[in-house]
């Protein structure tokens, strides 16, 4: 029977699936494995090279899987199914992302904070949603924004403006937004200190549009910037890069992929918007890409575009350990 050479590993909650082959590429194992019998299983395999799909659990097991001696690789969930790839800008964009490195625990301790805040932050926007679509059945009716919300809950102190039924359920729905606001304001708390507290974080909060948020977001989640060849790789990882319909030798570009990390992306775009509101407002500087960008292009395409630029710019940065200097502007 030939060695295996290269195991494919399924993984699950309970059950797991291994699928060997040998150098030449034949099959030499197939194999049902359980969850307790995993890591035995592998002990006793000579070392070889382990590939699973960077799922649910996949790092965890990549890292025991390691500490028996084998060659671990993590698979982006796209390139799972052989010929499928994300949609990219031409045929170089995101080739580097085969493969997605190992995290460590403490990557995705970090990681975990914001994955939390997010779910926070939407079952806040869910409630807030609720409350005013709860008073506008009684004609009282808010704007949207959580700042507006201070009105219904004065109006739900008067004990005449709704049924009392009504009043003390919304009254149970303002007290679950209080505590998300407590609990939304202490992850924001931890996220400020692990952005002082890194230096690359702190370097990331040089660039136009990066906050203490989006650095921690990058050095948590966005993999070594060695993995990518040049920027525009990166950009394409992220989701940035737009699709392209090309035939007969023209180009045609259309919406950005979104294919790359939601997290990162909007983050980026939200950055971006917030340098782009203020150009609109002040004024960019004269003679610079973004002022000429918004004296022809609409406010949110130029805030895409930017977001797109931004992620080069943290790859460029990544890459050289500098901090961020501003482009000359011509006079």
């Amino acid at each position: 029977m030939s060695e295996v050479s290269i195991i494919g590993l399924d993984i699950a909650k309970h059950v797991f699936q291994a699928h060997g082959v040998d150098a030449r590429g034949g099959a030499v194992l197939r194999k049902k494995i359980s969850r307790a019998k995993l890591l035995p299983f592998f002990a006793s395999q000579p070392r070889c090279r382990v590939v699973l799909e960077a799922c649910g659990g996949a790092h965890h097991w990549a890292r025991e899987l390691a500490k028996l001696g084998h060659d671990v690789q993590l698979i982006a969930p796209a390139y799972v199914r052989p010929f499928v790839k994300r949609q990219k800008n031409d045929a170089a964009d995101a080739e580097a992302m085969r493969f997605v490195p190992v995290k460590s625990e403490g990557q995705q301790a970090a990681a975990m904070v914001f994955r939390g805040r997010d779910l926070l932050v939407r079952q806040r926007t869910q409630i807030s949603n609720a409350l005013r679509g709860h008073m506008a059945e009684y004609g009282w009716v808010a704007p949207k924004g959580l700042a507006h919300l201070d009105k219904l809950a004065a109006l739900l102190a008067d004990p005449t403006a709704v049924p009392e039924g009504v009043r003390s359920v919304c009254t149970v729905l303002l007290e679950s937004l209080a505590l998300l606001d407590r609990q939304i304001a202490a992850l924001d708390k931890e996220i400020v200190r692990r952005a002082r507290e890194d230096e690359i974080a702190r370097r990331l909060m040089t660039i136009p549009g990066i906050g203490p948020i989006t650095a921690t977001a990058i050095t948590a989640l966005a993999p070594p910037p060695g993995t990518f060849a040049k920027g525009r790789d990166f950009a394409a990882w992220v989701g940035l890069t737009p699709r392209q319909h090309s035939t007969g030798g023209k180009q045609k570009l259309g919406a950005i992929s979104k294919m790359g990390e939601r997290t990162l992306r909007r983050l980026l775009i939200i950055g971006s918007s917030a340098v782009v509101l203020q150009a609109s407002r002040r004024g960019a500087p004269r003679g610079s890409w973004l002022e000429q960008m918004l004296a022809r292009k609409p406010r949110m395409l130029v805030t895409v575009a930017l977001a797109n630029k931004t992620a080069r710019i943290v790859w460029a940065l990544l890459v050289k350990n500098e901090d961020y200097r501003a482009p000359a502007v011509a006079a």
